[in-house]
């Protein structure tokens, strides 16, 4: 049977009790681990148990058992929401069957895989959307997530394991959580549960070991979980405390984008921790020159820039469009009116010929922003 690691601070299903009773908005906790097997699931469905025995309202949204015996056994007595069947390529797919459980309005619900990725035709894009509709309604949500899928980890992950992660959710909506829960267990454990096929089939294992599940990457993935729910309940704590949520220093961040920057992603993601461990507001800068206006650069190009403003919208940051021919003027002079404390800007390529010797953008932004923290990236 799996054991819940408890996080820097744990609250008991009693708890969570008082939380739905408090406000009428739905509140929402998260059961956050290393990788999939850890216990997520068994843990959810074992709190359901607990509040139905308490005499709460509990249903089953969407749960993935896997078929683990133990986690199966756990959907005990619980009702179930019937998913919805979606036909998709002649495949039938398997979703949660977000309007029903709108009608059911049930005081607690259920919903395994936080970031998944809804099937097309469905109302929203990802869960995550259906469970904030949850939320809305009064009904109120525990969830399961496996660290990577967070935004801001996707190049800290591929990094530190090589794994390229498609699902994922912003970091401002796991913040959003009212708990947050890590369950944690030992790389070696781990592995050995998936080597007695309590994770997945045994036809899978060998893939799994060869791939995802080696001792490094569980280690990391294991490490990055600890430091993440430290995050989360160290930012809450400020957010919740007013005296430590003014913060004095008023940190402001400013990232500086251009429609050709080589990663703009890794560069949002970078800022959007920086600004989670900071407390910090932060804004998504591009200044469009007249060589850069939409008919003048190309489609994909255009596209792409899009794309980019859209992710810095969805992970919590302020997207800003200036226009300006004098790219470090127009930053220099957004960094003093909006007090900005914190510049983050990507390394600037090498250059060659003449242009070798005149200051990069970094240079010239040295000097009107003596007080500001530059960060390369």
């Amino acid at each position: 049977m799996e054991k819940e690691t408890p996080a820097a601070e744990r609250l008991a299903p009693e708890d969570f009790l008082h939380l739905i009773q408090r406000q009428n908005r739905g509140k929402l906790k998260v059961y956050l681990g290393s990788a999939a097997g850890v216990g997520k699931t068994y843990s959810m469905l074992a709190e359901g148990n607990r509040l139905k025995q308490r005499g709460i309202d509990v249903v089953i949204g969407y749960v993935e058992p896997h078929k683990r015996p133990e986690t199966t056994a756990q959907i005990g007595k619980l009702e179930i929401i019937p998913p919805r069947i979606v036909l998709y390529h002649g495949i039938e797919i398997r979703e949660m069957d977000l309007q029903a459980i709108l009608d059911r309005k049930p005081t607690l619900v259920l919903v395994d895989e936080f970031a998944h990725t809804n099937a097309p035709g469905s109302k929203n894009q990802k869960r995550y959307e259906d469970v904030q509709e949850l939320l809305d309604a009064g009904i109120n949500v525990i969830t399961t997530l496996n660290v990577q899928h967070l935004e801001s980890l996707y190049n800290v992950i591929e990094a530190g394991t090589g794994i390229k992660v498609k699902e994922r959710i912003p970091d401002s909506v796991v913040a959003q959580a009212d708990q947050i829960i890590n369950i944690d267990l030992p790389a070696e454990d781990l592995i050995d549960r998936l080597k007695s096929g309590k994770i997945y089939e045994l036809d899978r294992v060998d893939y799994a070991i060869n791939n995802f599940f080696t001792e490094s990457n569980l280690t990391r993935l294991r490490e990055i979980t600890f430091s993440e729910v430290a995050n989360f309940l160290d930012r809450r704590q400020r957010m919740l405390t007013p005296d430590t949520n003014k913060p004095s220093s008023m940190a402001k961040i400013m990232v500086a984008i251009s429609s050709r920057g080589p990663h703009p992603e890794t560069l949002l993601r970078k800022t959007a921790r920086l600004a989670s461990q900071l407390n910090a507001q932060w804004y998504v800068v591009y200044v469009r020159t007249d060589k850069e206006a939409p008919h003048k650069i190309p489609a994909e190009t255009h596209r792409r820039l899009t794309d980019t403003l859209e992710i810095a919208q969805k992970m919590g940051g302020t997207v800003v469009i200036l226009k300006d021919n004098n790219i470090a003027r127009a930053l220099s002079s957004f960094a003093k009116d909006y007090g900005i404390t914190h510049a983050v800007m990507g390394k600037s390529k090498p250059r060659s010929g003449l242009r070798r010797l005149l200051p990069s953008l970094v240079d010239r932004l040295s000097s009107p922003l003596s007080g500001v923290d530059i960060i390369l990236s």
